[in-house]
């Protein structure tokens, strides 16, 4: 028998596992992220998390105010051991003790703490300064567990959130493979731990990204998990696919099985699709965001559990990215539209996360205009709400950057006239776009930039 159907022998085997555990729920849950200047309170946004029908919450950090009015509630929390303070957990017991005393049994059990998460997307990181916290990822989760267990604590499980750049493959799913530089030294202890701790591996996954950089390949149905007649068939494995979540989460399966671990659960600590984003994101918008979401709702809470090709009937954990739109949150325009709310607490799209809500029940959206690539010209402009304070700094850092980003605007040139910190700025922000985007630059500047389809000299 070779290694392949090995492989794949031994996931339908465990697949009846899945069937049989009790332990995992099927009831979504939603990330509470904060990274807003508008965003409501915590009680505000506690109630509105219920009024939502979610069953459990992710935070980003272990905020005392948050778990203590989650105390008494019905929902399940998850919360996180941030990146800079994973090498000292490592390094020391007694910090882990503490920080499971400051962040655990001051609210557990009355706040259902059921998630410790160790870091976020550490390893999508390749810094010297990330390699130093990767060696110190399963230490960390190590000390933290061994705490739990002292406290006669098992309702607990520690687990880390990783993206899906950790693999070297993931196309077709049972060529699911982790990448080299990580494979032995980070995920083979990872894994092993999970493992013996009976934890789940965390993915955040999103098929808005792998459908957007290749639309023309990927059918947007297929990403948006529409019940089509779509659907794509492993050449290994011989799996039928009929949408792009289930291959994505499929290739983590077949990379764990790959480095011998055949049987760890998998929980989706992020997911979902943007309401809005810049010109040049396609697809970005509320027809496409709404209908993901309910379409993920409806896929999860399923009775019987559907799980995925490899994994039929397995209950996947699933976290939807995110609560509100944060506007606080840099890069290009998609990161600041994730919410199901507006940052003020309004809804952006109707959304039951419970899952007991038909699609028919829902209001008709409006329609998607930008399913395709924009293929105009693109500007980047200083917003409406630009401070003028930090308009001059800004200015300063696009024209440092060399590379005749404003020689335009040197007296005497062709766009030093009008002598206004307004247009200057405007062409700097443009011009330094149009330079650096390749390299990963975005119309974004600390908030002070937003992109336009109008030529600026016709403003």
């Amino acid at each position: 028998m070779s290694l392949f159907f090995y492989i794949t022998w031994v996931l339908v085997l465990s697949s009846k596992f899945y069937l049989a555990s009790a332990e995992t729920s099927d009831k979504i849950g939603i990330n509470y992220g904060k990274l807003g200047s508008n965003l409501p309170s915590s009680y505000q946004s506690i109630e509105s998390i219920k009024f939502l029908k979610a069953g459990s919450v992710k935070i980003y950090d272990a905020n005392p105010e948050i778990l203590k009015l989650l105390s008494g509630t019905d929902l399940k929390v998850s919360i996180m051991v941030q990146n800079h303070e994973i090498i000292d957990i490592a390094s020391k017991q007694k910090v882990a003790d503490q920080w499971v005393h400051d962040n655990v049994l001051s609210f557990y059990p009355e706040t259902m703490i059921r998630f410790i998460l160790v870091g976020n997307e550490i390893l999508s990181q390749s810094s010297e300064e990330y390699k130093q916290i990767w060696k110190n990822l399963v230490p960390a989760m190590h000390r933290i567990k061994k705490c739990l267990n002292a406290h006669n604590i098992h309702n607990i499980k520690v687990g880390t959130p990783l993206a899906m750049d950790i693999f070297q493959t993931t196309f077709p799913p049972s060529n699911g493979t982790f990448r080299s530089d990580i494979s032995a030294s980070v995920m083979e202890p990872l894994l092993q731990f999970l493992n013996r701790t009976k934890s789940f591996f965390f993915l955040d996954v999103y098929p808005y990204f792998a459908w957007s950089t290749n639309p023309k390949t990927i059918s947007l149905d297929f990403a948006l998990l529409r019940e089509t007649n779509t659907s794509y068939t492993d050449p290994n494995s011989g799996l039928v696919y009929t949408n792009l979540l289930d291959q994505m989460l499929d290739s983590v399966i077949f990379a764990m099985a790959k480095l011998g671990y055949s049987d760890i659960r998998l929980a989706i600590s992020e997911t979902g699709w943007p309401n809005a984003g810049d010109f040049d994101q396609i697809g970005a918008n509320i027809y496409n965001a709404a209908t993901y979401n309910r379409n993920l709702i409806k896929k999860m809470t399923s009775k019987p559990a559907l799980g995925t090709p490899a994994r039929p009937g397995s209950i996947i954990p699933t976290f939807i990215f995110s609560l509100y739109d944060e506007n606080q949150k840099t890069g290009p325009g998609t990161e600041r539209h994730w919410g199901m709310l507006h940052g003020n607490g309004v809804p952006i799209y109707e959304i039951d996360l419970s899952g007991n809500r038909s699609l028919s029940q829902y209001r008709p959206l409006p329609l998607a205009h930008n399913n395709v690539p924009y293929k105009g010209k693109v500007w980047c402009v200083v917003a409406r709400s630009a401070d003028l304070l930090a308009l001059t700094s800004a200015l300063g850092y696009a024209c440092g950057q060399g590379n005749g980003t404003c020689d335009a605007l040197v007296p005497g040139q062709r766009c030093y006239q009008p002598l206004s910190l307004y247009w200057h700025a405007s062409y700097a922000f443009s011009s330094y776009w149009a330079k650096f985007m390749g390299k990963g630059a975005t119309c974004y500047f600390n908030g002070l930039a937003q992109q336009t389809i109008i030529n600026p000299s016709e403003f």
